[in-house]
């Protein structure tokens, strides 16, 4: 069977090829209409351009890095699954770059890795994605970068959110709801945006429902299963210990889980516990553990639809640049009405 061909789709479409090929690398100057039937004859021919072909016709490479520090991360494979499938989509392909800024040569690395793969744009996740020397270096290189969740937007980047204070905020109104009023909090990196967010979200809806947080009940943790065992102990072995703890990721409320479990609290009889990301983790675990969904392989997607498209990637400034992505309460068995 003969492979598919650009002619092939501008003879179904009836377009000349040129159109085709606009719409396959996201070009201007294509009316909606024209590009719907394109991408409409495209899926039905199941059309798959020649990565190789494209790049040596013109000056692009049709490759996106992601660049994060952790790739074994569950938080990692979500948005990699998201970027490659997207990727895919767009006919362009995804490489996926790890970056250790502990290394004393990560600049070179990332110099090299760039140059050596021609990179026609870059996705960056967090932690990393608030390093202004890592950015820095993005923007004096002249790669378009999407910055996922950073704190600060540097002008040069477009970016992906979601509302983690509003969320935080909505899973703390649902424990409020169930009747909890002596409310723990396990906190992530000091330096990560997304865990003040949450403890901001967390504190407003306290606040809003005239409930004064205790100090005590509020603690530090790195986002690792063993700060939630160890925060978990202290705050179950006080005199007074909370009726539900929110962690501000699903790995260390899983510690905290097994803290309590290890201790013979009863969850969510004697205490409720909820997390932030649901992990694959959060749906192993026994009492599944209610959590915030985040958008991590559609964040991964949209930033891969910026790279892509010539008017977002020129014009980081342009607001369709900045989308603010949805998020959903998950509810399973690791909460319940307080007694």
């Amino acid at each position: 069977m003969n492979a598919v061909t650009i002619k092939d789709v501008a003879a179904r479409a009836g377009v000349s090829p040129k159109t085709v090929s606009r719409v396959i690398n996201g070009e201007a100057y294509v009316r909606p209409e024209v590009r719907a039937l394109v991408e409409r004859v495209v899926a039905e021919l199941d059309y798959r351009p020649n990565a190789f072909a494209r790049s040596l016709s013109g000056s692009r490479s049709y490759l996106i890095g992601l660049f994060i520090d952790d790739p074994a991360s569950g938080y990692a494979a979500d948005l990699q699954h998201g970027a490659m499938m997207r990727c895919r989509d767009r006919s362009y392909h995804l490489v996926v770059e790890p970056v250790d800024l502990g290394r004393p040569d990560w600049d070179a690395r990332v110099r090299d890795g760039v140059a050596a793969l021609r990179l026609d744009g870059a996705i960056v996740a967090p932690p990393i994605c608030d390093e202004p020397a890592l950015t820095g270096l993005f923007e004096e290189l002249g790669l378009p970068t999407v910055l996922v969740a950073p704190s600060v937007v540097p002008p040069s980047s477009g970016t992906v959110h979601m509302d983690d204070l509003g969320a935080a905020r909505d899973m703390t109104d649902h424990l409020i709801g169930l009747g909890h009023r002596t409310i723990g909090f396990v906190q992530g990196p000091v330096h990560h945006r997304a865990s003040a967010r949450r403890e901001e979200g967390f504190r407003q809806a306290m606040a809003r429902a005239g409930i004064g947080v205790d100090e005590s009940l509020i603690l530090r943790g790195d986002f690792a299963l063993r700060a939630g065992l160890e925060l978990g102990e202290r705050l179950l072995s006080g005199t007074a210990p909370p009726t539900a703890i929110f962690a501000a990721n699903d790995d260390m409320a899983l510690g905290v889980l097994i803290t309590a479990m290890k201790r013979g609290i009863a969850v969510p009889d004697a205490l409720s516990i909820c997390g932030f990301d649901d992990a694959p983790s959060s749906r192993a675990a026994w009492p599944q553990l209610t959590t915030v969904r985040q958008p991590k392989a559609e964040m991964a997607a949209a930033a891969v639809d910026i790279l892509v498209s010539p008017r977002l990637r020129t014009n980081p400034a342009d607001p369709d640049a900045h989308p603010l992505l949805p998020y959903q309460l998950i509810f399973r068995n690791s909460t319940g009405a307080a007694t």
